[in-house]
């Protein structure tokens, strides 16, 4: 599918230095929408942004020549937080583009501290809201990223993504000349947010490993996969849209298998978290009536009807999108995991924690 042209384009990364915005400034910098005219990194984080341009400023590193230049050219950092109204108005000036990946994401965390979750989630996306109304700033397009926990949701975590989906679909009537949309999506393969990393860590310790069901199934994708999502419902999300990836599921327990391999660190199951679903859901029962099938997504239309030019979509055949559903096999597991370089040796392990920390 021909994504939409970012050529020329001033293009505002929030939580600009998580494991997401990572591969999808990567591949901004490489170019595979056309070459931004500006990619402003903007998150509270200045440990993780020193990182970052460290990582690309080192000429040792494997990546590649064009990056490196582009970055040179092309990056600006910025140090502000997503709940302060001023600090984003500031960094949406001149922009284009908002691709928001800024959030509290654990869902124990969130559980915990739930005004914070309320804080950033949902207080941070309505300040992007405000910023282009009050300073009547010309963005042309706001990509909010949402999770599976915002379908159904029983967590704080999910509740507030869950809210966020509201204040951006709703923002498309008050702003029309900014286009409001949404990617919702699953765990993501080596994310700071998925369960890897705690299970990587682990093992490095010697284990356990734990796990919270046997039972337990989760949406996985890659990290690449996410950004393919990004860039689908930039280049076809109508206002108010959730783009779905169509994506497979795993038992936790077989993740867990996967990443031990044959080293001897016991799998300990220790009961449900606070706020934790056995399963996820991707689109729920209500939503399926009004979801199509676009380019291997599924695209949710808007609740709000004003926002339904076309009417409501014919609906999927499915019930609702669950990870109860298409499993993947332990085999099928273990190849994914390899294939990202999630090796079951101590060696690998050590490595990859490493890696994402």
């Amino acid at each position: 599918m021909k994504l939409l042209n970012l050529e020329n384009k001033k293009i505002l990364i929030t939580g600009g230095t998580g494991s997401l915005s990572k591969v999808l400034l990567r591949r901004l910098l490489a170019g595979e929408a056309g070459r931004p005219a500006r990619i402003v990194v903007f998150s509270r984080d200045e440990s993780k942004q020193y990182s970052l341009r460290a990582e690309y400023l080192d000429r040792s590193s494997p990546t590649h020549e064009v990056l490196y230049e582009n970055f040179d050219s092309l990056i600006e950092f910025r140090i502000g937080d997503v709940r302060d109204l001023h600090s984003v108005a500031a960094a949406l000036r001149g922009i284009d583009v908002v691709l928001h990946t800024a959030a509290l994401k654990q869902v124990p965390t969130c559980e915990y501290f739930p005004v914070e979750a309320v804080q950033t989630n949902v207080l941070g996306a309505e300040n992007i809201v405000r910023a282009i109304r009050e300073f009547r700033l010309p963005v042309e397009t706001v990509i909010g990223i949402s999770t599976d926990k915002a379908a159904s949701p029983v967590n704080v975590m999910g509740m507030t993504k869950a809210l966020q989906e509201r204040v951006f679909t709703r923002a498309n009537l008050e702003l029309p000349d900014t286009r409001f949309a949404l990617v919702r999506y699953g765990n993501v393969l080596a994310s700071r947010g998925s369960v890897i990393p705690l299970f990587l860590e682990q093992i490095s310790k010697g284990g356990p490993v734990t796990i919270t069901d046997d039972a337990m199934t989760r949406f996985v994708l890659s990290l690449d996969q996410a950004v393919d999502c990004i860039f689908a419902a930039i280049d076809g999300a109508a206002p108010g849209e959730i783009f779905v990836p169509r994506i497979r599921s795993a038992r936790v327990m077989d993740i867990a298998r996967a990443l031990v391999g044959d080293l001897h660190i016991e799998i300990r199951t220790i009961g449900i978290r606070p706020g934790e679903k056995l399963h996820e859901v991707l689109v729920t029962e209500e939503e399926a009536a009004r979801t199509r099938i676009v380019h291997g997504y599924y695209v949710i239309a808007p609740l709000l009807p004003e926002l339904r030019a076309g009417g409501v979509p014919l609906g999927i055949q499915e019930p609702s999108y669950s990870s109860s559903q298409d499993l993947m096999s332990y085999d099928e597991v273990f190849e994914l995991l390899r294939l990202h370089g999630l090796t079951a040796d101590r060696t690998g392990i050590d490595a990859s924690v490493e890696l994402l920390r």
